[in-house]
């Protein structure tokens, strides 16, 4: 379990790079990819080239996420029980739903074919998203009660700009937006992520480079 403390932060900052990195670099393979208009989960659907690396990475992520809780809990959990209890919930809840369901349960690669796999990813995506979506709001409190005015604001706004984001992935693959500026899926989904990332990917940086 001191592993889990120790190297917790490692895994949660390796989890949120690489779902953004490893996805960039995957898509480089993929000929008929875009990053702009597909989402990331399209990697990994039956005629992707990069089907194997991407389902494989996608378990991957989901764990490093949840190896990630104990150090997480451990921090923040004399600061505030409850709110921590629902963050670390929440990421568990994105870790299995929208990362390891996403490697044992593939979308197709056009959305109008619809599969019994294809509905278990599209519900745990959703759950897991709708729910890490409110994770920059409990690390708001959290750095707030820790006396990390900073973070608590970089938090807030994290959150109002995911919330946009968010919207614009969900309208993105609605017909009456099919030749509008909203019609980029992959962008909105990308750039949702950051925005969710974003303060859990300082407070990581912070309690690694306090611990060396």
């Amino acid at each position: 379990m001191e592993m889990l403390h120790k190297y917790g932060w490692h895994a949660l900052l390796c989890a949120m790079v690489g779902d953004l990195l490893i996805s960039f670099l995957l898509s480089l393979f993929y000929k008929d990819y875009s990053n702009m208009t597909m989402s990331i989960s399209a990697l990994g659907n039956p005629s992707s080239p990069v089907r194997l690396p991407f389902n494989i990475w996608m378990v991957l992520e989901g764990l490093l996420f949840l190896i990630s809780i104990p150090a997480l809990y451990k921090f923040y959990h004399p600061i505030g029980n409850v709110t921590t209890l629902l963050t670390i919930i929440f990421i568990a809840v994105f870790a299995v739903g929208a990362c390891i369901f996403t490697g044992f349960f593939s979308v197709n690669e056009s959305k109008d074919v619809v599969t019994t796999a294809s509905k278990i990813h599209g519900a745990g995506s959703v759950i897991g998203f709708m729910l890490f979506l409110f994770v920059p709001v409990l690390t708001a409190i959290l750095s707030f009660k820790n006396y990390e005015s900073a973070i608590g604001i970089i938090s807030i706004v994290c959150f109002i700009a995911a919330l946009v984001f968010f919207t614009l992935f969900i309208m993105s693959d609605k017909p009456e937006f099919a030749n509008s500026f909203i019609h980029k899926e992959g962008l909105w989904q990308r750039l949702n992520l950051i925005s969710m990332y974003l303060p859990l990917a300082i407070i990581a940086v912070r309690r690694i480079t306090c611990r060396s």
